[in-house]
């Protein structure tokens, strides 16, 4: 079995700072890439950074410089420092997980910015 749980999501002010947390319990198999995906009304999921097992990562354009992403392989754990944040960050903060079964989704944390 396989779950994913996302924590640390909030309502902040323009400028300020979250830090999501994706914890995932798996038996059996690998881990491979892990990432954080951002969900909005009317818009379609996107990928706003992503980390595989080397540690290599990869940013939206619009968050690079702003946000880290992090992972802990000990743990199966990743992070998403999130700062100097504005409104249009607003949104469903989803993790995902890629194994050799598929993908794995969490059900989302909401990040809230207001102006």
């Amino acid at each position: 079995q396989v779950q994913v749980v996302e924590s640390g999501g909030g309502l902040v002010q323009a400028g300020g700072s979250l830090r999501l947390a994706c914890a995932v319990t798996v038996s059996g198999f690998r881990i491979d890439d892990m990432g954080w995906y951002r969900q909005t009304p009317g818009n379609q999921r996107e990928l706003v950074a992503g980390i595989n097992t080397g540690g290599n990562t990869y940013y939206l354009d619009a968050v690079k410089a702003r946000f880290t992403i992090s992972r802990n392989n000990d743990k199966n754990t990743i992070y998403l420092q999130m700062d100097s944040l504005k409104p249009e960050d607003t949104g469903l903060y989803l993790c995902s997980i890629q194994t050799w079964r598929g993908a794995y989704w969490g059900r989302g944390t909401q990040v809230t910015v207001s102006s």
